[in-house]
């Protein structure tokens, strides 16, 4: 029997739960209408507000994490239809996207009851149009791919107040500073400071994310105050802690 061109799936899952690691055959696009999850990859993880979707390639390993009750919308593509369907862009490694107007009211018309086989691929279609990466993306978190850079990355991630100098964080993660000097921006395209600083951010936006009062998220990443937490927060992401919950709530 020949596979579908195309699937289109809708559920809901709840707060804590999630998907393994695991591939597809298919391309797959995924836009949290309500609620926020988080997609690891071997590359990376991004946290997903509704701002945001996520392009998995085809054969791409990946993770869901589902930090509050979330609404999914997922698109799967054969990878045939993929290649006959896309404009000429780069959709063979994982990104995230804006969510533009457009693409919105085309993921509303794909999961409405009754559609029309004819109609549903017009629009599918389309939706490949809409396919514009967002470049360096503020919820997402590249990982290193050597040895020596993830283990310098998990000590970062435990060192959440950031009381560790550059010496002991290399000294840790037993790596000096000019081979972390070299190897970020190699492995991550961030330098180490604005890693370290992007790290900081997102696990705030996680622990948000979960219900955590901005006041506790403040403390508990080491911030002087709330308005030192928010000016962090807006130099990376362009937008206050109160902006990226809000749509997530919608």
């Amino acid at each position: 029997m020949q596979e579908p061109a195309f699937t289109i799936h809708r559920g809901s899952k709840r707060r804590g739960m999630g998907l393994p690691m695991h591939a597809h055959d298919e391309a797959q696009l995924i836009y949290a209408a309500a609620g926020m999850v988080q997609i690891h990859t071997p590359e990376g993880r991004w946290l997903v507000p509704s701002q945001l979707a996520v392009w998995i390639p085809a054969g791409t390993s990946h993770r869901l994490e589902v930090l509050s009750d979330a609404r999914l919308w997922m698109v799967q593509w054969q990878p045939a239809m993929v290649g006959a369907w896309a404009p000429p862009i780069a959709v063979d490694r994982p990104f995230a996207l804006r969510v533009t107007p457009l693409l919105r009211s085309l993921l509303t018309a794909a999961m409405a009851d009754g559609i029309g086989m004819a109609k549903a691929e017009l629009i599918v279609k389309l939706m490949l149009h809409e396919l514009t990466e967002t470049a360096h993306a503020p919820t997402f978190l590249p990982l290193p791919a050597s040895a020596v850079g993830r283990r310098m990355a998990e000590v970062v991630l435990t060192d959440r107040q950031q009381l560790l100098g550059l010496y002991e964080l290399s000294a840790r993660a037993a790596t000096s500073v000019r081979s972390v000097s070299r190897l970020f921006p190699k492995e991550t395209g961030l330098t180490f400071k604005a890693w370290r600083q992007r790290a900081r951010i997102v696990q705030a936006m996680d622990s948000l994310a979960r219900g955590t009062p901005i006041a506790r998220v403040s403390t508990e990443f080491g911030f002087s105050s709330t308005a030192a937490f928010s000016s962090a927060f807006r130099q990376v992401t362009a937008m206050t802690p109160t902006q990226f919950l809000g749509p997530a709530g919608q």
